[in-house]
């Protein structure tokens, strides 16, 4: 009988053995023609883990010794990093044939948003159910979203139990996370839908988002607590969407202009009207993009307000200067969408917290292609994986000096990018966008895979950040500075816990 000692050895010395081969593999077969390699000891781990950890400090610091260009390995796959706006430019305006999305995200995705939507179906019909989408993003539908985010962000100060007295300490990031989900629903979704944004519903969304997890990437059928909530989540929303929309067949003479009616009578290009189940899928992935970015940055900029009182107080003011307000009330008149434009130091203030907390600090496509990289020798196989990092870019003391400073003001002498601004237009088959990638500003990324809610983010935001600024102040509880470290262990980074701010009604209300 073998002793377990013997075992342990033998298993061991397998294991220095791969570890060995793993480094002269690295050392002395590494292939010219591709993009150095991030040395790493164990083989399929690689530098997964200090990458996780920290993205930004793992590119910055591998850019120091390889140039912008670089691979590493995670969980087995050689993914390749390309820094700086070439580095953006040539993964996000990547030709169909040559990069493909579809197969890193479907695995993440469609499981949460479902079949045959999104990264479930082929690209021109995902482009065509963004043309669809854009129904609910149309300048007239923007204006008339203002008043109804403002009174969805009031009643929330006045009902909400994070919001019971005059004053108290505020969880920002799971106030937000609640806030922004009704925005997105009044907004998006139509009144129907807000009305079951319930306990149930709220817990619904929580379990699905849940499925947002990176070992998804790779193993999304894995038997795991969250996946199990996850797919009874997505049947039960599903369920919910599927009602409303049996409801309103069945009622054809109830007139309504939201995005559920608009998806009922849209049709593809080959006259195949959009069935009901994608219409429930889009609807879950729309409540779901519509909330993800609006959440993670308006935490953000309650804490970065929290922590710069003075920025909160000028904030204020822009408002007393500029728009419409009753001295003997105190009050201001309801915002409207023009107002925004009178408020520039608002838009700065959301433009930073974008540039400083950008909530997804990777994007990834599966090279299907050799793809020489212009001005070098390399030449990616299909066999890697691209990334870019926008976010990485927006960080560089290149384009920010002190770049890792939040500060609002530095926007009023930022000058827009000419190639952003005026870059040429393409039309991917949801509307022409700029094709450009050449600003080192790109929180929405580009390309044709650019996010398509961009605008429908900063009148969301911009009208829940000048609500709050109107009712509350903010500030740092015991005295601390400054905000908490991001926490990078989930697909969408945000404030690691505990991120507490303490607030006080700024006219307050009679006991």
């Amino acid at each position: 009988m073998t002793s377990p000692i013997l075992v342990s050895s033998y298993a061991l010395f397998g294991a220095l053995v791969v570890i060995l081969f793993n480094v002269a593999r690295q050392l002395f077969f590494h292939n010219r023609n591709e993009p150095p390699m991030v040395f790493h000891w164990i083989p399929f781990l690689g530098n997964t883990i200090s990458y996780g950890m920290n993205p930004y400090k793992f590119f910055f610091s591998n850019r120091e010794k390889y140039g912008d260009i670089f691979t590493f390995v995670m969980l087995g796959r050689k993914t390749t990093v390309y820094l700086g706006i070439k580095g953006n430019d040539f993964i996000l305006n990547g030709k169909l044939k040559d990069v493909n999305a579809e197969e890193i995200y479907g695995p993440l995705t469609i499981p949460v948003f479902g079949s045959d939507v999104v990264y479930d179906c082929p690209n021109s019909k995902f482009m065509e159910q963004k043309k669809f989408v854009k129904f609910g993003l149309t300048q007239s539908a923007l204006e008339s979203y203002v008043q109804l985010i403002e009174k969805e962000v009031l009643d929330y100060l006045k009902t909400s139990p994070r919001f019971k007295g005059n004053s108290g300490i505020l969880d920002a990031p799971a106030a937000m996370a609640e806030l922004t989900i009704f925005t997105a629903a009044v907004a998006l979704q139509g009144e129907e839908v807000r009305k079951k944004l319930t306990t149930e519903f709220a817990d619904l969304y929580h379990d699905l988002e849940q499925g947002f997890t990176p070992i998804n990437f790779v193993m999304p059928w894995a038997p795991l607590p969250q996946n199990r909530k996850r797919d009874a989540a997505h049947a039960r929303m599903r369920d919910v969407y599927m009602e409303i929309i049996k409801q309103r067949r069945s009622n054809p003479d109830i007139q309504t202009s939201d995005m559920i009616w608009n998806l009922m009578h849209c049709t593809y290009k080959d006259g195949t009207p959009v069935p009901d189940k994608e219409i429930a899928h889009m609807m879950i992935t729309l409540l779901m993009a519509g909330q993800h970015s609006s959440s993670s940055i308006s935490g953000w900029i309650v804490l970065r307000l929290a922590s710069e009182p003075r920025i909160l107080e000028e904030l204020y003011q822009e408002q007393l200067n500029n728009l419409k307000y009753d001295n003997r009330t105190g009050l201001f008149e309801p915002l409207q969408y023009k107002d925004l434009d009178f408020l520039p130091l608002h838009q700065n203030v959301i433009k930073e917290t974008l540039r400083l907390h950008l909530s997804i600090h990777s994007i990834l496509r599966q090279v299907k292609n050799p793809m020489p990289i212009p001005g070098t020798s390399y030449v990616v196989p299909p066999s890697h994986v691209l990334l870019a990092s926008p976010g990485a870019t927006a960080l560089s003391e290149e384009y920010f000096p002190n770049s890792n400073v939040w500060d609002p003001h530095r926007w009023e002498n930022q000058q827009p990018d000419a190639g952003e601004e005026n870059g040429e237009l393409v039309d991917y088959g949801y509307g022409a966008v700029s094709k450009a990638t050449n600003s080192p500003y790109l929180p929405f990324g580009g390309g044709r895979h650019r996010c398509i809610g961009e605008k429908f983010a900063y009148v969301n935001l911009g009208v829940i950040v000048a609500t709050i600024v109107r009712n509350l102040k903010l500030y740092n509880v015991d005295g601390k500075k400054g905000v908490p470290e991001t926490d990078y262990s989930s697909m969408f980074s945000g404030p690691l816990k505990p991120a507490v701010v303490g607030w006080e009604r700024r006219f307050p209300e009679s006991s």
